[in-house]
């Protein structure tokens, strides 16, 4: 019902800045919450940042006051600003959705096939 496609992942050197978006497409209607996750080569995937229906922001304590996510909801699109990043940053980022088809389904959810990010020295 719902799809995401992630967008704006790219090189970066350390310190730099990148900004990611996610838009969703399909049944909007009833949109959850939205969230980014990441994962390196090696490691588990993890959560990284996300923001609800009421516009209410998490942060991993890697990313905190580094990271900040935010939504446009007449867009349907979460943006994800990354500023002064580091090699530990490198990672595919990926868009979750949480999203229900009506407001008593049960919530579902859609993930994006993910961006790179890759930051060097």
């Amino acid at each position: 019902q719902v799809q995401a496609v992630e967008s704006g992942g790219g090189s970066v050197q350390a310190g730099g800045s990148l900004r990611l978006s996610c838009a969703a497409s399909g049944a909007t209607n009833y949109l959850f919450d939205m969230s980014w996750y990441r994962q390196a080569p090696g490691k588990e995937r993890e959560f990284v940042s996300g923001i609800g229906s009421d516009d209410k922001e998490k942060y991993s304590a890697s990313v905190k006051g580094r990271f900040t996510i935010s939504r446009d909801k007449a867009k349907n699109t979460m943006y994800l600003q990354m500023n002064s990043l580091t090699l530990e940053d490198t990672a595919m980022y990926y868009c979750r959705i949480r999203y229900r088809t009506c407001f008593a389904c049960n919530v579902a959810d859609a993930w994006g096939r993910g961006t790179l990010v890759t930051v060097s020295s």
